[in-house]
């Protein structure tokens, strides 16, 4: 059995991850930190029977009592970086969709993980089918090299652009070579109304509002044609399937996994 502590636990996508591991015949819920609800049962928070877990503040106390194999991280992106260095020093695997991380703090979280040879997973979206977009948007890139992201999220989402549209920009600019589309200097009637310029040109434009969960599209431009792929994540239940592979494979890794593709397209 695998033993799992969920970081993030009240939010949305931490609740959903309690489901999913209580569910899982594989693994055992040990642990439950989020800095709010301290004393609450983790059955109360989803509407079901109690199960003797409540939630805790303290990261690093819930980590030293349950003795976890994994630490599953939703939280938010000022205290992601810290709480997987915490992990990763009390032999714990993080397992990690929280975005927002710089590139300094990456760079840290992989020397410490080869250094503890310990495995570490961070993905942008754990959705497959959002993996299966991006892929196929990098393959459409090497034909259709013109490309626009606009990635919609739901308004309580600290970061923009999202981590799957930096990583969707990140996959396109490595396989379509030095393209400059549009006007050399286009006149912005409204500051940003344009989007952010990631590395290489690619335009990304997020929208945040009520209802929306996470859904990305990528528009490619060509001599008298346009192609979109687009995905969209209807539940956080799309995320599980995602989740569940990457706590299992954590557990035969040493050092840090960037993005699901590299373990579903090996």
């Amino acid at each position: 059995m695998i033993r799992v502590v969920v970081s993030g636990a009240s939010g949305r996508m931490g609740r959903e991850v309690l489901k999913t591991v209580l569910q899982a015949g594989d693994m055992v819920l040990v642990g439950a930190v989020d800095v709010r609800g301290e004393g609450q049962d983790v059955g109360s928070l989803l509407g079901v029977p109690e199960t003797g877990i409540t939630l805790q503040t303290a990261l690093e106390r819930v980590l030293v009592e349950t003795s976890p194999d994994v630490m599953v991280d939703f939280t938010t992106p000022d205290a992601v970086a810290e709480n997987i260095k915490v992990a990763l020093h009390h032999g714990v695997r993080p397992v990690v969709g929280t975005t927002g991380m710089s590139t300094g703090e990456l760079q840290e979280i992989r020397t410490l993980a080869e250094q503890l040879k310990l495995g570490c997973v961070i993905a942008p979206n754990f959705a497959i089918g959002a993996v299966l977009m991006m892929r196929f948007a990098a393959e459409a890139a090497r034909y259709l090299p013109h490309v626009e992201i606009i990635e919609l999220h739901h308004d309580q989402k600290l970061d923009a652009p999202s981590g799957t549209a930096l990583k969707t920009a990140e996959l396109v600019a490595a396989v379509r070579g030095d393209i400059r589309q549009g006007l050399p200097a286009e006149m912005e009637k409204i500051p940003g109304v344009r989007g952010g310029a990631f590395d290489g040109g690619v335009r990304i434009h997020s929208v945040r509002l009520p209802g929306l969960v996470a859904h990305q599209e990528v528009i490619f431009g060509g001599l008298g044609q346009t192609l979109s792929i687009r995905h969209d994540s209807i539940s956080r239940e799309s995320f599980m399937p995602g989740v569940l592979l990457a706590i299992r494979r954590v557990m035969h890794l040493e050092g840090v996994v960037y993005g699901l593709e590299n373990l579903l397209f090996e």
